[in-house]
């Protein structure tokens, strides 16, 4: 990983990440996560302040980023329930099969390089019932917005850590072994419309 990957990328993605649109929907989503949490790509902790405290028993963030866990770990400290930071060391998350309640994935399957592979990780440690918990960006449905999503792509990934602005997370959630329950969609307002498209809602294992 070099100084930029390591260095630069965790502060840019969080200045992204901490717009007033993209919050908005953090605070639509979290609080929907119950008993012990799993969070997918939990980065610099933009979720914690919206967990709901009554309803979550523990919460697992997993992220690649030691950098991201420093700046995530300071806004942890005040939270009532317990959590857990862990690491990814291979392509397998490190949780034993049926262990968490729900799984909360926001603005993390764009940046993953096999999505599919992960959500079917994320299924293994759902227990029977267990939700996911998604909120995320990607494909937009006007092929004129999706053209330019595809031509910026390749610059985008290598600016903000291999994020990618193009790709259709209900297939993907659903190619996961997913079956999506509420799926809701729009054009987040003030945010350019190639980066803009949200999809948001919760799954279970199909």
């Amino acid at each position: 990983m070099g100084f930029y990957e390591k260095h630069i990328v965790p502060h840019v993605v969080n200045c992204a990440c901490g717009t007033k649109p993209i919050t908005y929907q953090r605070k639509k989503v979290v609080p929907m996560a119950e008993g012990v949490v799993l969070e997918i790509g939990i980065g610099t902790g933009h979720n914690l302040p919206f967990y709901d405290a009554s309803k979550v028993t523990k919460l697992i963030g997993l992220d690649p980023s030691e950098e991201s866990w420093k700046m995530a770990g300071e806004r942890a400290r005040a939270l009532p329930f317990p959590v857990e930071f862990i690491g990814l060391p291979g392509e397998d998350i490190p949780l034993d099969d049926k262990s968490v309640d729900s799984v909360l994935v926001t603005f993390a399957l764009c940046t993953i390089p096999d999505p599919v592979k992960a959500l079917e990780g994320m299924r293994r440690v759902l227990k029977p019932g267990g939700k996911l918990i998604f909120c995320e960006h990607g494909a937009a449905p006007d092929a004129d917005v999706l053209k330019w999503q595809n031509r910026v792509n390749p610059v985008w990934k290598v600016l903000f850590g291999g994020c990618h602005i193009n790709r259709n997370m209900p297939e993907i959630i659903r190619a996961g072994g997913f079956r999506i329950d509420d799926l809701q969609q729009m054009y987040l307002p003030s945010t350019p419309r190639i980066a803009g498209f949200n999809v948001w809602g919760m799954a279970q294992g199909a």
